[in-house]
């Protein structure tokens, strides 16, 4: 389905290049006011307009007004991405038989170290609920989130199209030498 809004939080396309705990601690630190230091000044992402204090976004400075057009409906101050959309979305069309935890957080479309935080930070905001075996059902505030961030981003209520919009997560490779095709030989 195509997209009809860009306006809306994004995680940085190269996020998995972080190691955890850079990312966790970024995770956390999203929203927070920040202020510039003495004698300068920081920029808004979308306005461009210059600042002494700016929430932040994994790098990105965003002035409280747009922070606040930022923010979709029902997401009741939760900042919600295409990959929420997808964690949410999976679990919604899921009703009959809620998902397991760790079949939500391998198709969420980040890689798994971030799923994982954004699974516990829906359910920690009342989006998600999980039982003990850890199956997850949707509440009815998650599946207003899910209707706010779909009708920012397509401008319609939540469609199964909607799913699978997240860029494929990259896991770091390790190349391995190439081998010659020389026969050791033997020292015994």
């Amino acid at each position: 389905m195509q997209k009809r809004s860009n306006f809306h939080f994004k995680y940085p396309p190269n996020i998995h290049t972080l190691d955890l705990a850079t990312m966790v601690n970024m995770y956390r630190s999203r929203g927070e006011p920040r202020k510039a230091p003495a004698g300068e000044y920081i920029s808004c992402a979308i306005s461009q307009e210059l600042m002494k204090e700016a929430k932040w976004w994994f790098g990105l400075f965003y002035s409280q007004e747009v922070w606040d057009e930022l923010l979709t409906k029902g997401s009741e101050g939760f900042p919600l991405t295409n990959i929420e959309l997808n964690v949410l979305g999976q679990v919604y069309l899921s009703e009959d038989e809620a998902p397991h935890r760790e079949f939500v957080e391998k198709n969420a479309g980040v890689i798994d170290k971030l799923a994982y935080l954004i699974v516990n930070d829906l359910r920690t905001f009342g989006f998600l609920s999980e039982d003990d075996s850890g199956f997850v059902r949707i509440t009815p505030r998650g599946e207003k989130a899910l209707h706010g961030i779909s009708r920012r981003i397509y401008e319609k209520r939540f469609l199964p199209e909607m799913l699978g919009d997240a860029p494929t997560p990259e896991e770091p490779r390790i190349e391995e030498a190439q081998k010659k095709d020389k026969e050791q030989t033997s020292l015994f």
